[in-house]
């Protein structure tokens, strides 16, 4: 039986909300079977609870924030994107604020926290959500699909008409059949334009972001002194951000994700249009890893 996964001891971390700019405290905690990803408010009394579903997404304005009458837990996509790429199905987000740390931008600081914590198998099914029929969501020139697919894979490709950005890969493809998270996806960092701080941060977004938490670019070129991890890092963490938001609804998907300048706003809405339609999927088990798919038994998912 291929099983459900959990943290082996309780992990914490410190770190600045990349919009809030202020100082947060993350506690990532093992949960039982068929828990899934639950989000926790402990600054609150009582805790507010927040399940990491597509449905409870609301603002998607530069990150994905889950919202609970009016609670607000901002920029989870990094995280859940570090939790579905290392295969964990159940684990409680303790946080002390509105919104998950930023960290170095990238999932790496996730990976190093989940890996330091320890993964262990539970004795449940680990559950998935089969794509069964082609769903695609539209908005101008951007668009995302999701088709059927015995496995896990991406494709993204980007436009942004930036010096700095068409000199790198604008097209990335991702098969977890083949390609390990923490090696091919997990640090690549987040990316904005210094002549859009003024407006995010009047905004109230971006207050929390430098050159320690993001690629910066100016009108020609990256800011940062040590530069880009590597040539196709801005593709790269799209694709990264595409992970966590589809984890959002709730479960590993078996399908074969592609898009064109999608976000977070477009992600959450195709999950929307998939879980709208009852004869576009299925949940799925394995009885035996030889019957499940490769993506899952590799070892970025042990």
């Amino acid at each position: 039986m291929l099983k459900q996964r959990t943290l082996k001891s309780l992990v914490r971390t410190v770190g600045i909300g990349l919009h809030s700019g202020t100082k947060v405290e993350l506690g990532l905690r093992p949960s039982a079977p068929n828990t899934g990803i639950v989000f926790r408010r402990v600054d609150l009394t009582p805790p507010v609870e927040i399940p990491a579903q597509a449905t409870a997404v609301g603002d998607t304005r530069m990150a994905s924030t889950l919202d609970r009458g009016g609670v607000r837990i901002a920029t989870v996509e990094h995280l859940m994107s570090a939790l579905a790429g290392l295969g964990i199905d159940n684990c409680y987000v303790d946080v002390d604020a509105a919104e998950i740390p930023i960290m170095d931008g990238s999932a790496a600081s996730f990976v190093f926290l989940i890996q330091s914590a320890g993964i262990v198998e539970q004795d449940a099914p680990k559950q998935f959500i089969r794509v069964l029929k082609s769903v695609s969501v539209e908005d101008g020139d951007k668009w995302a699909r999701l088709e059927p697919y015995f496995g896990f894979k991406l494709k993204f490709s980007i436009d942004f008409n930036h010096p700095a950005i068409d000199v790198t890969e604008q097209v990335v493809e991702v098969d977890f059949a083949r390609d390990a998270y923490v090696s091919a996806v997990a640090r690549a960092r987040t990316f904005g334009f210094a002549n859009e701080v003024e407006a995010l941060r009047a905004a109230g977004l971006a207050l929390g972001g430098n050159f320690e938490n993001a690629i910066v670019m100016d009108e020609y070129r990256v800011l940062n002194t040590d530069g880009l991890r590597s040539g196709d890092e801005f593709a790269k963490h799209k694709v990264l951000d595409a992970i966590g938001d589809l984890y959002l609804i709730g479960k590993p998907l078996l399908a074969a994700y592609s898009a064109h300048k999608s976000g977070h706003a477009l992600n959450n809405r195709l999950l929307r249009a998939l879980l709208a339609d009852a004869s576009a999927y299925e949940i799925a088990t394995f009885a035996d890893e030889a019957s499940a798919p490769a993506a899952f038994l590799r070892p970025a998912f042990a």
